[in-house]
Parts: structure tokens; C-alpha cells; sequence
């Protein structure tokens, strides 16, 4: 397994990365941060990342570089969009970055790759059985890692409950939109994790997202049989996970 590897965090608005020891989950660069081009054209993230990549310096030279992104990826292809171009949809985005930046490239779900950090470097290390990463922001991203194994492209916010998708009653942009108290929001959090506990009976729960840092407002309230615990890694699990993913024997 390479000691060395490059994660890139594409977003809607940023793209994020840095160079990472995949051994001990720690950055070896600063972590760099560009806007995310006008309209996510792919072409225009494709030289976004090949300039950002250009700055981590011959360190970074022929490393595995991982791509997490807001998408269903399979393959290699990018099968869905989240506030980027259209474009992204069917496209052979690993081939195509492959070939711009002259380097194996793992592209991997951004959800996906914050489970894998978490389990490796963060919240649920050492757990074994089935770990949920459930990710609350403007939707409701979702990791399945099962004894250390990603089970890749869950979309546990797309699950029907009370005639709609979980995430639009139960995401924190929900929250947002209709200026729920976290009291109100935590009985919808309630009604989407208690249906995802009766359907798989995790081991434990990793919430992630932004408003984690808040988790004492919010995760007290819940009754479950499982463990429920805010994600630690924040802003670099995608960086982490994706890196890990490229460089590791988890590279599917």
C-alpha cells in the first residue's frame, strides 16, 4: 500500500485538497482550497484540480490521487449531479481525469469517501459489523462500511417515508427552510434513523454534515437502540477518504 496519496473534495462551491499519509490519516500539505468553476463544467474542475494538484510540488509527483464527489459513481463514471454541469451525468470521469493528469485516479461518492475516513482515522475506529455514515446538509448523503468494507452508492436520503424522500422533511436544509427549533427537527431525525436502525441494524451511527459540530442541540433527543456520534473529521474526511480509497486495498 502507498504511504502517499492525493485526495481532492470536489463541492458545489469549493474543491479541497491535500497530500496525505494514508497510514496514519494525517496531511503532509497544507490543505488547499479554489473556488469550484462557474456553472461545474468538467472541463473547467478537471484544470481547477490539475492546478491545485500542480501545487503540492514533486512530493505529490505519480501518487494515487482520489476524487470524492457529490455523485453516483460507478465504474468510474460519474452517474448523477449535485449542483454541477449536467454533464457529469454518464461521463467516464476517472478515465478523463486519468488522462489530463497522467496518474491512476479512484473517483469515489463524497458521502463514501467521509465513511471510509471516519472508520480508518476518526469516530469509528476499530468498529467492526455494519457502520452508517449518514451525512445532514442540503440533502442526506449516506456511507455503508461493513468489517472496514466500503458498500459504495447508498442514497439513504432517496428512502420514502410518509410519501416523500427522508431528506426533504429531515435534511438541515429542511431545518433551514422552515425554521424548525431542534426539538421539532430532532423528532423528524428520529423518524428517518429509527426506519434506517429496523432496516439494517447498524452498529453504529456517524453523523456528519456541517451542523454536527451542534450535536449536543440534537443527537441527546434521539432514542435508538444504536450508538449515534457526530463525526470528528470535518472539513478533511472527504480528503482522507478519497485518498485512502486511491492508495489502499480498498480501491475497487
Amino acid at each position: 500500500m502507498s504511504t502517499l496519496a492525493v485526495g481532492i473534495d470536489i463541492g458545489g462551491t469549493g474543491i479541497k485538497g491535500a497530500l496525505v499519509d494514508v497510514s496514519t490519516g494525517e496531511l503532509v500539505s497544507d490543505r488547499v482550497k479554489v473556488a469550484t468553476p462557474e456553472g461545474g463544467d468538467p472541463d473547467a474542475v478537471l484544470t481547477a484540480v490539475a492546478e491545485l494538484v500542480d501545487g503540492f510540488g514533486a512530493t505529490a509527483d505519480g501518487v494515487p490521487l482520489g476524487v470524492c464527489f457529490p455523485a453516483i459513481v460507478r465504474h468510474g463514471r460519474t452517474m448523477s449531479a449535485a449542483n454541477v454541469s449536467k454533464r457529469w451525468i454518464g461521463l467516464k470521469a476517472e478515465r478523463l481525469f486519468e488522462q489530463t493528469l497522467g496518474r491512476d485516479i479512484h473517483f469515489v461518492n463524497d458521502a463514501d469517501a467521509a465513511g471510509v475516513a471516519e472508520v480508518r482515522f476518526g469516530a469509528a475506529g476499530g468498529s467492526d459489523g455494519l457502520v452508517i455514515m449518514t451525512t445532514l446538509g442540503t440533502g442526506i448523503g449516506s456511507a455503508f462500511i461493513h468489517d472496514g468494507e466500503l458498500i459504495p452508492n447508498t442514497e439513504l436520503g432517496h428512502l420514502e417515508l410518509d410519501g416523500v424522500d427522508a431528506e426533504t422533511r429531515a435534511s438541515y436544509a429542511a431545518k433551514e427552510r422552515e425554521d424548525l427549533d431542534w426539538t421539532s427537527w430532532a423528532a423528524r431525525l428520529q423518524r428517518f434513523y429509527a426506519h434506517v436502525e429496523f432496516l439494517f441494524s447498524p452498529e453504529l451511527f456517524i453523523v456528519g454534515g456541517g451542523v454536527s459540530k451542534h450535536h449536543t442541540e440534537f443527537l441527546p433527543l434521539l432514542e435508538l437502540a444504536t450508538p449515534i456520534v457526530p463525526a470528528v473529521l470535518r472539513n478533511n474526511a472527504g480528503i482522507l477518504g478519497a485518498a485512502w480509497l486511491a492508495a489502499g486495498p480498498g480501491r475497487a
